[in-house]
């Protein structure tokens, strides 16, 4: 028997819906909305065939939609993405009444939204997204950006969709590791909001971490998942769009997470460096005297469980270090990181003592890559 797809509502500074699902592309032309003639789909060559499914079913709505190809994954997040795709829009006369159409991961619906938040400053956008991480962070927010040499969404626009469409039968062809990194920002959410979220990892990781061999009963765990992980995001981003204060606490376990992606190359899976993040936050935390042994213990292991780095190599501390104080969560030289007194109780820690911070790498060092890490490059 099929489930009715359920819907999270973002209030940003447009009000749109997050569906959660299968089978959602009959939701696209709603979200589009009345006055959209032209429709820009972006997507990575690997989707090709969906995006070209996509198309079709638009251009037999009366839509006239054409094709974007970018790189894959990180690739995708550069100027001369968004240049190209700047040209698409020029040449084909796109107006403020048309609008642009993601399908891809996390690196796709970030250059997508960054895209449509710069052409004609702004133009609607819908997120099609086809990955866990996306599904439960990057398509939902409405932050956008691109990388540079210097690190990562240093330049990017804040730009609400005018919908989300989380479509979970994409995750079924979805390879095994990509779906573990997007458990870490799942967790994430666990950690700072929704403990309900840590119980259904803990009762059901050995399964998880089969992904997509598992019984159907983990499927609707999965969908519990995900639209636990939406609502938390969906309840900061409501109270907090642009960063000011509350939205911080979805940063938790980024600022190292964050640099390691940097150090790495971006290689490394997005949701893979925010968990070994999380423990560096958690030691962090405990160190400072904010968090008892008991909850940074359980942070590693509901991550290792599941197959999830915790530890990273000691040798790159001085590279981090750097990379940290690029991080635009720092003010100034002052670094800044969200640390938690207790499981759902975020809070910011600012310019903590350099020997502390040594200290807590301390503890998620190794002296090199181990088996589990080098899955997810």
């Amino acid at each position: 028997m099929a489930i009715a797809a359920s819907r999270v509502t973002v209030h940003a500074e447009r009000t749109y819906d997050v569906v959660i699902g299968r089978h959602l592309l009959g939701e696209l032309p709603g979200m589009l909305g009345q006055d959209v003639r032209k429709v820009l789909i972006v997507h990575p060559e690997s989707l090709e065939t969906t995006a070209q499914a996509v198309r079709e079913d638009l251009l037999e709505q009366g839509y006239e939609a054409l094709l974007a190809v970018i790189p894959d994954a990180e690739e995708a997040k550069n100027v001369q993405v968004v240049a190209f795709a700047w040209q698409i829009l020029g040449q084909a006369d796109f107006t403020r009444s048309d609008a642009i159409v993601s399908i891809g991961g996390g690196a796709t619906t970030d250059v997508a939204g960054f895209i449509a938040a710069t052409w004609l400053r702004g133009i609607n956008v819908i997120h099609i997204p086809t990955t866990l991480l996306a599904m439960v962070d990057a398509a939902v927010g409405g932050k956008t950006g691109i990388n540079t040499a210097e690190g990562k969404n240093l330049v990017g626009a804040f730009h609400s969709p005018g919908g989300v469409l989380c479509d979970l039968a994409a995750l079924e062809t979805l390879p095994k590791w990509d779906f573990i990194a997007g458990l870490g920002e799942i967790i994430k959410t666990g950690f700072i909001a929704d403990p309900v979220i840590l119980d259904l990892v803990e009762e059901h990781s050995t399964e998880l971490a089969q992904w997509p061999d598992c019984a159907e009963h983990v499927r609707e765990v999965v969908r519990e998942l995900v639209e636990r992980s939406v609502a938390v995001k969906a309840n900061v981003v409501s109270a907090d769009l642009k960063e000011s204060h509350l939205r911080e606490i979805l940063n938790y376990g980024h600022t190292l997470g964050h640099a390691i992606e940097l150090v790495e190359r971006y290689s490394w899976r997005h949701g893979a460096a925010v968990a070994v993040g999380m423990v560096f936050a958690a030691e962090l935390s405990r160190l400072a005297g904010k968090l008892d042994d008991t909850t940074v213990e359980r942070t590693r292991s509901i991550l290792e469980s599941v197959g999830l780095p915790t530890a990273y190599r000691g040798d790159k501390w001085d590279q981090l270090l750097q990379a940290m104080r690029r991080d635009k969560k720092s003010r100034g030289d002052m670094l800044r990181f969200v640390v938690l007194e207790d499981i759902g109780k975020p809070v910011r820690l600012e310019g903590p003592d350099p020997m502390l911070l040594a200290s807590a790498y301390a503890e998620i060092s190794q002296e090199a890559p181990t088996k589990t890490t080098k899955v997810f490059l």
